[in-house]
């Protein structure tokens, strides 16, 4: 049939046909190398397109983040999908006015300014430092680009500081202040006693109708769990060192290059003399501290006692007193500036003045003691142990990737990964959304297995990174949706709470019973009777002296009249009810320490709520088209 084809295929009339075809083709390949078409566009924002896998993404982040949050009171049914979709779709719409806005202003992020920032962030620390391996693994398991995740570093920046110049505006007056102070630091004056629900426990057995309606009534109480087994390659740095083949000549190497962590490690004392001057002082305290740190430099030049001279000098508080002594330490703990000192003296020896993050420094060095090493043949199991704990690390790190790339490459079975790299297929017990043992315990792995792309696509689950040193790949291997219990398995549940509301409603009646002979003047103690009375007390809005619950209706209760009270009943924790007297209120006053901090706390308060106005006056006179149905999702 081909060759019939060609055979026919000639003239005008099979160019034509390759004309035809040829349009439609260049076409899509010019889309494809634009985006024309390729990405579903989520909303405009005066003409900047927000796309819906960018959409998708920060939704599934923002799910995550509240499982997080609310940890085992996390139930998916109680937010709406859709609802919770548009919420992020207007958190996109808003970032994005924000960094027009920001533009608009010549508001800036430096390469400084990001490499500063990145270089803080603590998922990218290794033992309190930066480390570039972990950074680059951390964005190669994410996804992301280096050059894509500092534009995020960058819009975050540029973002702060719009943030950061309307909160700098904010301002709170002398009245509003003094306003505050006066709720705030405001006192009341009660006594009470406590009616218990447990008076009135129900020992009678309740009708099988009364059980039938309540759980008819409130079936959504007694849901079973969504829940799903899944099978699992687990990977980490241990069952990766465990591979490993060892011979002598690589131990023996390995301990040559790290005796220090086969003994005990040289150590040195000194002694210090400090000026303080932070990181970020302006540059008249530092040049005021380097005058002062040159001035004592001087002085020991002349023949002083460091000792004295730091005892009289020294602003380091925890060693000033003991004339500068920092005692033994190795290397490691101090900041590297001053480590790079200490180490480059001899015992004895005075540095010239040293600037770290604190200030400036003076320094002896008073002492050293040397280092001891285990010989080769008594350490050798330690030293097998760190040899493979090292390479796992490394070999994990290789592993790690391959185990990310197989298992997209076959989406559909953790076979050839296993096979591949020859380790083993785990399978779970159930796991809910909110709930898992094991690796299960980890947010993170929950959430994946319940993603759309692993249960509902049925694939594989990315890799996901445990800590640093283990991660996993999972897919679904069985499902079960939530449902209603059967009646018999809950009614014993019910018939508890059946009888506890019954006896909060009698301990209710009791208290609002008891309330109104004390509003019929009656004194609270004829009306306690045999409950015993509490006060009379002072507490104000934050104490601990009574019950959250009755704190709460406490200042909330009009103030009396001079010389009268106030009487009242508060639902208390486990439905036992308080029956209170309020007798005397205090205004509140602050002096000038608590008027700043207070100033301060409402500043930033204000500073929020005019940020707020800012955006919803940019959403009001921007030019913003959803385009995406998020209701129907």
């Amino acid at each position: 049939m081909l060759q019939v084809i060609r055979d026919k295929a000639q003239g005008w009339i099979a160019w034509a046909i390759v004309i035809l075809i040829s349009i439609p083709f260049a076409l899509w390949g010019i889309q494809s190398y634009l985006g024309v078409g390729s990405e579903p566009i989520a909303a405009t924002v005066n003409g900047a397109e927000i796309n819906e896998r960018t959409l998708d993404n920060q939704y599934q982040r923002f799910r995550q983040q509240l499982r997080e949050q609310l940890g085992a009171a996390y139930r998916p049914e109680m937010f709406d999908d859709a609802r919770m979709r548009k919420e992020v779709l207007n958190r996109l719409i808003r970032d994005e006015l924000v960094q027009q806005t920001s533009n608009r202003m010549g508001l800036r992020a430096g390469s400084n300014m990001i490499q500063a920032s990145i270089l803080s962030m603590p998922t990218f620390q290794k033992d309190g430092r930066y480390d570039q391996q972990t950074y680059e693994r951390a964005l190669r398991l994410q996804g992301l680009s280096p050059a894509g995740f500092e534009d995020r570093v960058r819009r975050a920046l540029v973002a702060e500081q719009l943030s950061q110049a309307v909160h700098a505006g904010s301002f709170v007056t002398p009245k509003e202040l003094n306003e505050n102070q006066r709720l705030v630091k405001q006192t009341r004056e009660l006594s009470y006693f406590v009616v218990p629900a447990s008076d009135f426990k129900l020992s009678d057995e309740l009708s099988d109708d009364e059980i039938k309606t309540y759980y008819e009534a409130n079936q959504s109480a007694f849901i079973s769990p969504e829940k799903v087994k899944v099978e699992y390659i687990l990977l980490d740095a241990g069952t990766a060192g465990g591979t490993i083949d060892v011979d002598e000549e690589r131990l023996r190497g390995y301990y040559e290059n790290n005796q220090d962590e086969f003994g005990l490690p040289e150590q040195r004392q000194a002694s210090h003399i400090l000026i303080l001057a932070a990181a970020d002082a302006d540059q008249s305290t530092v040049d005021e501290a380097k005058a002062r740190i040159d001035v004592l430099a001087e002085r020991l030049r002349d023949g002083e006692s460091f000792e004295e001279l730091a005892k009289q000098n020294s602003q380091d508080p925890g060693s000033a007193a003991a004339g500068g002594d920092l005692g033994f330490f190795g290397k490691g703990i101090m900041d590297p500036a001053f480590e790079s000192a200490v180490y480059a003296l001899q015992e004895g020896g005075v540095s010239e003045p040293v600037r770290t993050s604190f200030g400036f420094h003076l320094i002896k060095l008073t002492g050293i003691k040397d280092g001891t090493v285990k010989p080769f043949e008594e350490a050798r199991t330690d030293v097998e142990a760190a040899y493979r704990k090292f390479e796992g690390e490394r070999l994990y790190f290789e592993l790690a990737e391959q185990l990310a790339d197989l298992s997209y490459e076959d989406p559909d079975s953790l076979e050839s990964a296993a096979s591949v790299l020859e380790l083993s297929i785990q399978q779970s017990d159930w796991i809910t959304r909110e709930q898992g043992a094991g690796v299960f315990a980890n947010p993170k792995v929950r959430t994946a297995a319940y993603s759309d792309d692993v249960l509902k696509e049925h694939n594989n689950s990315e890799l996901i990174e445990i800590d640093g040193t283990s991660s996993l790949v999972l897919r679904v291997l069985d499902h079960q949706e939530s449902s209603v219990l059967p009646l018999d398995e809950v009614r014993q549940q019910i018939t508890e709470t059946l009888q506890q509301q019954q006896a909060e409603q009698q301990a209710q009646a009791e208290a609002e019973k008891r309330m109104a002979e004390m509003a019929a003047g009656a004194p609270l103690s004829d009306v306690a009777n045999s409950y015993a009375v509490t006060g009379p007390m002072t507490v104000d809005r934050n104490d601990r002296q009574i019950p959250p619950g009755l704190s709460s209706a406490l200042f909330r209760t009009a103030k009396p009249a001079a010389g009268g009270s106030s009487p009242g009943t508060a639902r208390l924790a486990g439905g036992d009810f308080a029956v209170y007297l309020l007798t005397g209120v205090t205004e509140g006053s602050a002096d000038d320490k608590s008027n700043l901090q207070q100033q301060e706390s409402l500043r930033r308060m204000l500073g929020r709520d005019h940020y707020e106005m800012v955006l919803t006056d940019l959403e009001s006179r921007a030019d913003i088209e959803i385009l995406l149905n998020t209701d129907s999702e």
